[in-house]
């Protein structure tokens, strides 16, 4: 151990053990480096885990596989969280991915030519990072949430699981997007519901397993080779597709409605403890589940490495003012697709192939 307190060098360390990040392990492992790969959760496959209980993802198992393991379903069956966080910990258990769980990182900067991580009060020293945290990394509430009455029940959809966490009385969910969609409609079953803002559009046919075989596979050739930043079309969707909510999938404003949920515009504020919608009206609800969102959550990386907080300068993920610094899972990184499990592969095979050649192979070193 030197004087910094860090234990050996690894080729690579990996910041996040979800899909992104193990997909990353497993190209590293196949090109024989040394490396590591932190996950803050206590449980690999824990970020699925801890979303809400009916969900299910909307692309069929088929593509839902992590390169060498195929998902095991139907191929045209779609899997509930909990089927893919179990695949997720399996896979890392099945290809012997190094994952150290219930590491959260605090601090990374670089010293000379090589990265040093520090959490629980270890460091970790690496001459390449992959940053694959993914897009969800803080929950965006406005901040006049606060101004919320105390008797109004409130939390944003992160921390939503089930019915039974509502009280008695009117729902409001705020945002209309796919998780907007799918948990007003589930509350409207035992709460009159009311749900704020406009979708980004709708998936022009029904969701389920003849969209699987027959429609969705364009959807997902053209997320991933179609709306890309090498081409014109993509560059000039990325702005859009960033700035809104994404198309409503299996969701759409038609079954709200018909399960009698009322569409209200965004909400505007919040007056004598209750929210306000952007037409004056003043909604006497007893819940409202945040459904705005996330937003990066960089600041545990050295400023010198960032764009004033965000998000580097990059091209497909390999930060252009820092060699070595690279990111995954992240939207729209490189296509429509790079925050899904296929975009994700994709990506992650991209990224290990342009990384430096490693200086020595091995397997992974972890600090003390």
């Amino acid at each position: 151990m030197n004087s910094n307190g860090v234990t050996g060098t690894l080729d690579t360390l990996i910041i996040g053990g979800g899909q992104a990040g193990l997909a990353m392990g497993h190209y590293l492992q196949n090109q024989k480096r040394t490396f590591q790969i932190l996950d803050a959760n206590p449980r690999t496959g824990d970020a699925w885990r801890q979303r809400w209980d009916s969900l299910r993802v909307f692309t069929p198992a088929k593509y839902d596989g992590l390169p060498g393991v195929p998902f095991p379903a139907a191929p045209l069956t779609f899997p509930g969280k909990d089927e893919v966080a179990g695949y997720l910990e399996g896979y890392a258990a099945e290809l012997g991915l190094p994952v150290i769980n219930g590491v959260r990182v605090e601090r990374l900067w670089k010293e000379n030519d090589r990265f040093i991580a520090a959490a629980n009060g270890r460091r970790w020293a690496a001459r390449n990072v992959v940053v694959a945290t993914g897009c969800s990394q803080a929950p965006r509430v406005p901040g006049f949430a606060a101004e919320l009455g105390p008797d109004v029940v409130q939390f944003h959809s992160s921390e939503y699981r089930n019915l039974t966490q509502l009280q008695d009385g009117p729902v409001l969910v705020v945002g209309l997007g796919n998780s907007g969609a799918e948990i007003a409609l589930e509350v409207s079953r035992t709460h009159a519901s009311f749900v704020a803002g406009k979708p980004g559009g709708e998936l022009p046919v029904k969701h389920g397993p003849t969209a699987a075989r027959y429609v969705l596979p364009v959807v997902r050739f053209v997320g991933l080779h179609v709306l890309t930043l090498r081409n014109p079309i993509g560059r000039k969707a990325a702005p859009a597709f960033l700035a809104h909510a994404a198309p409503l999938i299996r969701t759409k404003s038609k079954d709200l409605v018909k399960a009698g949920v009322k569409l209200v515009p965004r909400v505007a504020g919040v007056r004598d403890g209750l929210p306000v919608l952007e037409d004056g009206t003043r909604l006497a609800v007893a819940n409202v589940i945040w459904c705005t969102g996330y937003r990066d959550d960089f600041g545990w990386i050295d400023s010198s490495m960032l764009d004033d907080g965000a998000l580097p300068r990059q091209q497909r993920g390999a930060a252009l003012g820092t060699p070595g610094l690279f990111f995954l899972g992240q939207e729209f990184m490189y296509s429509a697709a790079s925050a899904t499990l296929p975009g994700v592969c994709r990506d992650a095979r991209h990224l290990a192939a342009k990384m430096p050649a490693p200086v020595n192979r091995g397997s992974a070193v972890a600090a003390a």
